[in-house]
């Protein structure tokens, strides 16, 4: 996979701290499809959720130093035990980390991040997609806290007691009061706060009330693939003022229209975009690996991201920001929040 790239794109690629904000790996996990240190094959075509991006021996191959895994209660388990099923996915991970213990360590902090790397490892980041969970009480913020949890998306698509989600849009719906208290109570805890799947009035609300930098864990430009769940100029420029990140994603849909014609160099094209509009300091990587169907051309599983590296060098960026682009953004906005 690294046949055709060059010497100083693999050195590069080899220095750089590369922080990955999103897949649903711990899903299949889980539900007991696979392990996360056992190597599984990509497949062309897969189920929403299990179409095997990710496993411990390709994000090594990857040179992942930071995963975020994101905790997502799907259907079938709300409202009633969304908040087992985060415990129950939050098991898996802790279960990974006991049967890997060379291979993976927990990050609570960009020390442990750097600890990874310096070591070899890959460090893992608990992700809460989605509210729910919480059952609109802080407390349960404060103890999936405890339990290493680093990152929230405040929803996904549908409404929950925080906000409204992307499929509620008709309502105009933004934060709820229990949103607003939930924002700062992460902002004081040091949870990062992501948009992603976030209603457009609920991205305003976030952006205004959070004192900390803001994430999309993983969109993309509205400006080159009009989809509801990309960001749109406004808001990209929202999240840079804060601070943050926005983590550009693989999902095809995401990418281009028809969604037949993505690929590596569209996923180039969203960053040139990104950076274009609100600099080098505001754009990361957000795979969401496992978390869609079929493979993207050219990053065909986290094995193949020295591809990318490849691609941002020849696009022209100099190695520092290739270096930010690939990781050091989000180690920097993981280091000011959680610390």
């Amino acid at each position: 996979m690294t046949a055709n790239i060059s010497q100083h794109v693999k050195n590069l690629h080899a220095s750089s701290v590369i922080f990955d904000g999103h897949c649903d790996t711990l899903l299949p996990i889980r539900d007991g499809d696979r392990r996360l240190g056992e190597r599984v094959p990509a497949k062309a075509e897969g189920d929403l959720l299990t179409s095997q991006h990710i496993d411990l021996p390709r994000l090594l191959e990857g040179g992942v130093t930071a995963q975020i895994f994101a905790c997502f209660a799907r259907k079938p388990y709300l409202p009633s035990d969304a908040t087992n099923e985060a415990l129950r996915l939050i098991d898996a991970f802790y279960q990974a980390l006991d049967e890997n213990p060379d291979t993976l360590l927990q990050a609570t902090t960009a020390a442990d991040v750097e600890q990874a790397k310096a070591e070899g490892k890959v460090a893992g980041v608990l992700s809460l997609e989605g509210a729910e969970a919480l059952e609109g009480d802080l407390a349960m913020l404060r103890t999936f806290h405890r339990l290493g949890l680093r990152a929230l998306g405040l929803t996904w698509n549908w409404r929950n007691q925080a906000a409204d989600g992307l499929a509620e849009i008709r309502t105009g719906g933004g934060l709820t009061e229990f949103g607003v208290a939930l924002v700062r109570e992460a902002n004081r805890l040091g949870v990062i706060l992501d948009v992603s799947h976030l209603a457009p009035a609920g991205v305003r609300d976030l952006l205004e009330l959070s004192e900390a930098p803001v994430v999309a864990s993983h969109a993309n430009a509205r400006a080159l693939c009009d989809h509801p769940r990309n960001l749109t100029d406004e808001q990209l420029e929202g999240i840079a003022a804060s601070g943050g990140l926005v983590a550009v994603t693989y999902v095809p849909p995401f990418l281009a229209h028809p969604p037949e014609d993505a690929s590596l160099e569209r996923v180039l094209d969203h960053v040139d975009y990104i950076v274009k509009t609100i600099g080098v300091d505001h754009v990361g990587l957000g795979s969401d690996f496992d978390g869609f169907g079929g493979v993207l051309p050219g990053l065909e599983d986290v094995s193949h991201l020295p591809a990318l590296t490849a691609g941002l060098v020849a696009r022209g960026y100099s190695d520092e920001q290739v270096a930010k682009v690939l990781g050091g953004n989000y180690l920097r906005v993981f280091r000011q929040v959680a610390g």
